[in-house]
């Protein structure tokens, strides 16, 4: 294996991109892609070099585009330098040129803090990235706790307002196959118990059809699960091609009057990562890129 400068992998040939990617898991993975040829490329390198130490929880991979064709034509790289990151094998954000100071702050933005764990199950990674926060809704949501708070880790909760029930519709930007949730939630009785999940649903649901429509998948909560850091598996194989998922929170542990949600992760992986081994594309020509 060709090592680069400072934690910086120097990508041989496809097949060695494709390695590299699948030993990354979940972590996030950062893509120079230049030439030899491309004074801005040698301008910004050294300071590439420097995140890749600086951010040792990220995978950090240099691609020169003319011994790389097959790899820069798949992600239709015209220019150089390009930067792509990647979680889970699937691109996720893309930057043009050699701009120091934006390049680490879009580093920061996608290392998340479950880089090195991979949420907590081995070959999953958290798909908060992959919501979709334009198509997220949530019915009998209180004026003052909304889901954008459950849907991040802060001081902020999710309640419900007129009576127990929430019903949460998260949409995400790509399929995904759901492994597990982590749902927390306060112990003061407010916590939620009962929960149905319904998938992929065409139109919003309404509270009737969510009491009377069959469910993908129920929980059956106790206050044990909705500690910090509790993973709760689903069955798994209900869950292959998820684009969205819909929430029934139906009661809460204490019968109170409302229930309040803490957080609401997601783990699994996108669908598009388990076809990458198998996706060729044929390389561009010489002379396609500008």
């Amino acid at each position: 294996m060709a090592a680069g400068h400072g934690n910086v992998i120097v990508i041989e040939n496809d097949t060695h991109f494709q390695s590299e990617m699948t030993k990354a898991g979940a972590k996030l993975v950062v893509v120079d892609f230049t030439a030899s040829w491309c004074g801005p490329c040698k301008a910004i390198a050294p300071t590439f070099s420097n995140l890749s130490t600086k951010y040792s929880a990220a995978v950090f991979l240099k691609v020169d585009v003319d011994t790389c064709e097959e790899i820069s034509a798949r992600y239709n790289v015209t220019s150089m330098p390009t930067f792509q990151f990647f979680k889970g094998k699937v691109k996720v954000d893309e930057m043009t040129g050699a701009d120091a100071k934006k390049l680490e702050d879009k580093i920061i933005k996608w290392i998340g803090s479950d880089s090195d764990s991979d949420a907590g199950v081995k070959g999953h990674m958290d798909l908060g990235i992959f919501i979709s926060k334009n198509g997220c809704e949530c019915l009998n949501e209180s004026d003052d706790h909304h889901l954008s708070a459950a849907l991040a880790k802060g001081p902020d909760y999710l309640e419900s307002d007129c009576d127990e029930q929430l019903l949460v519709t998260i949409s995400f930007n790509q399929a995904i196959k759901l492994h597990s949730l982590k749902i927390q939630g306060p112990d003061d009785g407010r916590g939620p118990k009962s929960i149905k999940l319904f998938t992929n649903l065409t139109k919003s649901m309404d509270f009737d059809s969510a009491e009377s429509f069959q469910a993908v998948f129920t929980l059956e909560l106790t206050p044990d699960d909705l500690i910090e850091d509790v993973i709760i598996p689903l069955k798994y194989v209900k869950f292959q091609n998820v684009s969205s998922l819909t929430l029934f929170f139906q009661n809460n542990q204490g019968g109170e009057e409302t229930t309040a949600v803490n957080y609401i992760g997601f783990i699994g992986s996108p669908l598009d990562a388990t076809n990458m081994e198998e996706f060729k594309r044929v390389a561009g020509k010489k002379g396609d890129r500008h």
